[in-house]
This record gives structure tokens, sequence and C-alpha cells, in this order.
């Protein structure tokens, strides 16, 4: 299932996994480093804005910046089968929930066009509390739905890094 902490003991508890995974940390590590690059582009986005950074080996970073969901229904499951997600909050708290895609019932199959795999609502799934400078690493086996606010709608700053599939 899903790795999840702050950055320093998610970096330490995945070392050894290919190098996207350092290059991932890395540009996770400059968004919160002022004057860098990942900062200044992260904390530059409006509200709906995103950006894509390409950072080697296939891998490449998704700068966004949303209101989180409220209500929580209004968020959906998702997993991806070509890339791992490595999901970094920069500013603001949000719940990614997380289960086994084994336990959820597919709602629509939007791949190898788009990479991801939507499903049906569930409620029993494991409530990740996610503040700034924590990371999330989500597998192909880990549904997720991330964006949930965690009580009303706010502002969220957040990298998702997809590191493709060995």
């Amino acid at each position: 299932m899903a790795i999840f902490g702050s950055l320093k003991t998610v970096r330490a508890q995945t070392t050894g996994r290919n190098a996207s995974y350092k290059a991932a940390f890395d540009y996770i590590a400059g968004c919160f480093e002022p004057g860098a690059a990942a900062h200044t582009l992260v904390n530059s986005l409006a509200v709906g804005g995103n950006e894509r950074v390409g950072l080697g080996g296939g891998a490449f970073a998704l700068a966004q910046v949303y209101m989180s969901k409220a209500p929580r229904e209004s968020g959906f499951f998702e997993s991806h089968l070509a890339y791992v997600d490595v999901q970094a909050i920069i500013s603001g708290e949000e719940f990614i929930e997380v289960t086994d895609v084994a336990t959820l019932k597919v709602k629509e199959n939007r791949t190898p066009a788009n990479d991801v795999i939507i499903y049906e609502m569930y409620n029993e799934a494991t409530p990740l509390r996610m503040r700034a400078g924590d990371v999330a690493i989500l597998d192909p086996a880990d549904a997720h739905m991330p964006c949930i606010a965690i009580k009303d709608s706010a502002l969220i700053r957040k990298i998702v890094v997809k590191i493709p599939v060995a």
C-alpha cells in the first residue's frame, strides 16, 4: 500500500528505488527553497493553474493549485497503470483517501489513452491527512481520492510527480 510521511522520511524509506525517485524528491525539496525554480513556479500559479516539468527518465512533475473538494462526494477514486504518483503538499492541507484497487468497482477505464481508471464511490478507505511537507507514494494497486477538504474548501499547492512503472 501507499508510503506516506514527511519528505525526509519517505525519501529514506525508498532509498534504492530508481533514479526517478531521487529526481522527484529533489524537485519537491526545491519547492520549499525560496529562489529555486520549482518554488517560484508552484507559488506563481493561480487557482486552477497547472504546469508540467520534465524530470528525465520519463518522469515529470505537475505543479497544481486548486481549492480542496467539499463535500467529500465531489471527489472520486482513481488509479494509474503506467505511472506511480508521488504526491506532495507544498501548502495547505487535504485528505487523500487510499484503498486497494481490488476493493473497488470500475466506473470508467480511460487507459491507455489517458493513464487513469475511475472507480465507484467507496466509504471504507483509509484517509491520509496530508499537510505541507508531506508526501505520498501511490503505486498502481493504490486507488486514491485526493484533494478532499479537511473541513471547508481551502487553497492547496501541490506537486504530483509521475514516475513510469518499471
